[in-house]
């Protein structure tokens, strides 16, 4: 699965603190029918084998319904299970290792906080840069916040989409007009509402106009 500027627009990061008797398969299948072009699974707390046992079910529903799929971190578990590709932080591997490791077909999205950063990671060979948090955020204890200018610079900077994340609802993401951005990434925005599907498409709506706006309002 190719990594496109399009695919970026709406990209929902699982967290299974919000699943309240749910599983995380049919969470994350309510945010493709709402909308989501993208899907990173995040677990930090999950053993291997049953990590494992998620990614191939929830890769499995993603190459299904033709929407790119990567893991958080996790380089070799990705190769194992046939994941699209990895995303991976500036406090975990080295994207140009990540790069090598996973082989020039792979999708590699790398964080980034700072104009140096991503110009790193792109010349490391990344497909796309999260660039944030933008806003305050909850759902990332080390998370530290980005300007609207330092995104701005960044996209400005680099040839590859980039995409915000940190505390993006569907009330802010209008503040990141004129950045211009591919999209945005998000958690809690999509799992932790009670109806999946309908703040996802919500979200969508506001995301694609403030893509497509010229403008910051």
């Amino acid at each position: 699965m190719n990594c496109t500027k399009e695919s970026l627009l709406l990209y929902a990061v699982t967290d299974r603190h919000w699943l309240n008797g749910r599983t995380l398969i049919d969470q994350v299948r309510e945010a493709i029918d709402g909308g989501a072009t993208f899907i990173q699974l995040r677990e930090k707390e999950l053993d291997e084998e049953r990590f494992e046992q998620e990614a191939r079910e929830i890769g499995a529903l993603c190459r299904e319904r033709h929407i790119p799929f990567v893991l958080d971190d996790n380089v070799m578990l990705a190769k194992k299970v046939g994941a699209d590709g990895v995303h991976v932080g500036q406090s975990d591997m080295e994207a140009g290792n990540v790069r090598s490791l996973i082989g020039p077909d792979r999708i590699l999205g790398v964080s980034a906080q700072t104009v140096e950063q991503a110009i790193r990671a792109e010349q490391a060979g990344a497909d796309y840069l999260g660039v944030g948090a933008v806003f305050p955020t909850g759902s990332k204890d080390d998370a530290t916040e980005v300007s609207y200018d330092t995104v701005k610079a960044i996209v400005e900077a680099v040839s590859i989409p980039v995409i915000a994340i940190g505390g993006i609802t569907k009330d802010n993401v209008g503040e990141l007009s004129g950045t211009g951005i591919a999209g945005v990434a998000v958690i809690s925005a999509i799992f932790a509402k009670e109806d999946i599907h309908e703040a996802t498409a919500e979200l969508k709506t506001a995301v694609e106009r403030m893509v497509h706006s010229a403008e910051r309002p």
